[in-house]
């Protein structure tokens, strides 16, 4: 079986965030804030729990976060959403990112993956139950 890092632009689940990476995003060494990516992930994962749920989330747990390739200022990113798993109010996402490097061979590399976790919540931040239809 394959590691993520060898697998070839064959991106799963749904699409819910395309951005560049700008200087702006990096550190002093010029390379993307790890905590850049990371946030992005969690904006996407919240967008696809968000509309799964049809209800406000929040996000409880992220596990197996590694990074396999470096994001550079200029690269497009794109980050996809898999639901893996549900419960009565919680939804666990396999979050995907892949870089193209536009500026380079616009080959598009796996840069990392993660599970994150969401819970529905009602107005009062308490947990609810999920509303979509199984």
């Amino acid at each position: 079986m394959k590691t993520d890092s060898e697998l070839k632009f064959n991106p799963t689940g749904k699409l819910v965030i395309k951005t560049q990476a700008m200087p702006a995003d990096t550190n002093p060494s010029g390379d993307i804030f790890g905590g850049w990516l990371l946030s992005q992930m969690d904006l996407g994962g919240g967008i696809a729990a968000m509309e799964y749920a049809r209800s406000r989330v929040v996000t409880v747990a992220l596990t197996g976060m590694s990074f396999h390739q470096p994001v550079h200022v200029g690269d497009t990113v794109s980050v996809y959403a898999d639901l893996v798993k549900t419960g009565t109010s919680s939804m666990t996402f396999k979050i995907i990112v892949w870089a193209t490097r536009l500026y380079e061979t616009n080959e598009s590399i796996l840069v990392t993956s993660a599970l994150f976790t969401y819970v529905s919540i009602d107005r009062e931040g308490r947990p609810s139950p999920l509303k979509h239809p199984e």
